[in-house]
């Protein structure tokens, strides 16, 4: 643990979605001063802001609009200020997912769509790899270790092009029965996770700790 005169300040971002019970002691031990809030202004003052999400797609991106957690996001994005997404945390910030054949808008930070793994049993649930890119901040020292995973939708093309005029994001993917998709994203100030850290036992720990440290 830093030292209190060093400790990051990190909001988990209350919107009525996602196990944030977990969350937030997950990254308590991760060295962080944690609150679950849905105050505005608690959100962008802090070091670290954390989206979890669990359930449906529109009714996340619902949810967090309704506490106006959109503009938050944006704003802190637009002054450098960081952001993790977590499972469907992830999936609303891409511009469409589409579930039982409802086309819901996103956040819209990346393009893309979240759609429906096409493999021969969803959810995928259970204990996976993650391809990592070179680079990469978020997986240092556990590259090659295995993250929980519960979804049964994801994104299987990542369709952003920088054509060299920012630094290209960071893509981690995931193998699930034959099925691609985007395991976690590293972005500047935007990071997200398709896996669930906060249940992925050390290496989650040590994944968490990153970020914070990161902060």
């Amino acid at each position: 643990m830093p030292e209190s005169a060093g400790t990051k300040k990190v909001v988990v971002l209350d919107y009525g979605f996602g196990n944030v019970r977990s969350a937030v002691r997950a990254l308590e031990r991760a060295g962080a001063d944690v609150e679950l809030t849905a105050d505005r202004t608690k959100a962008m003052d802090a070091d670290g802001l954390v989206v979890p999400g669990v359930g449906a797609f529109a009714a996340c991106v619902e949810g967090i609009r309704a506490v106006r957690g959109h503009e938050v996001i944006g704003r802190r994005l637009a002054g450098g200020r960081p952001v993790l997404g977590i499972c469907v945390g992830l999936q609303v910030l891409f511009e469409h997912g589409v579930e039982h054949g409802v086309d819901a808008e996103g956040l819209g930070e990346w393009p893309g769509v979240v759609e429906r793994l096409q493999a021969p049993v969803v959810p995928h649930m259970g204990w996976d790899t993650v391809e990592v890119p070179g680079g990469s901040t978020l997986f240092e020292g556990v590259e090659q270790e295995r993250f929980y995973f519960v979804h049964s939708y994801g994104v299987r093309d990542w369709v952003l092009e920088t054509k060299g005029r920012t630094r290209p994001p960071l893509v981690t993917w995931t193998e699930y029965a034959g099925d691609r998709f985007v395991a976690a994203v590293e972005n500047g100030p935007l990071t997200a996770t398709q896996f669930h850290p906060e249940k992925s036992g050390d290496a989650g720990a040590a994944l968490l700790r990153n970020w914070v440290r990161s902060l």
